[in-house]
């Protein structure tokens, strides 16, 4: 007895919530509603259950209210693994489009300001000579540093 209160208590739980998921989901709500009112019918007249596991071929009620359980259970793992899947390539999708976007945009705007200018070093005042003041100033060192460097 306290195995059917208890049953009868989280399937009437289950009713008030697949009546008020109704309006969003109208085809979600109708079959939590039918599998919740099965239940409870079943809770409380379980000779029913035994008696349609055999014009099914299953010994008991409850083999057959289990395996019932097990095949809606993975239909409902694969609905959500298959909107899981959706929503990932979606997102990837979206990703992929933004990168594009911010590309496209970063090289608008590089060619907008300067299309084909090279940025070099500012020259300093002094004339320098040699190939080791030339790769200073390419380095950003001034020539003297590098001299007395040597």
């Amino acid at each position: 007895m306290t195995a059917q209160l208890l049953l009868s208590f989280l399937l009437g739980a289950i009713l008030i919530y697949a009546f008020a998921e109704r309006r969003r989901s109208p085809v979600v709500g109708a079959l939590a509603l039918v599998a919740a009112a099965a239940g409870l019918y079943f809770v409380w007249v379980p000779t029913h259950a035994t008696s349609l596991a055999e014009l099914a071929g299953v010994g008991r009620g409850v083999d057959l209210i289990i395996y019932i359980w097990v095949v809606i259970s993975l239909l409902v793992m694969l609905n959500l693994h298959l909107k899981l899947r959706s929503q990932t390539e979606a997102m990837t999708g979206l990703a992929r489009a933004f990168a594009i976007g911010e590309a496209l945009e970063q090289d608008q705007v590089a060619t907008r300001t300067s299309p084909h200018t090279v940025r070099m070093a500012p020259r300093t005042k002094r004339a320098e000579s040699g190939s080791s003041k030339a790769a200073a100033a390419a380095i950003g060192t001034s020539a003297n540093d590098s001299a007395t460097n040597k």
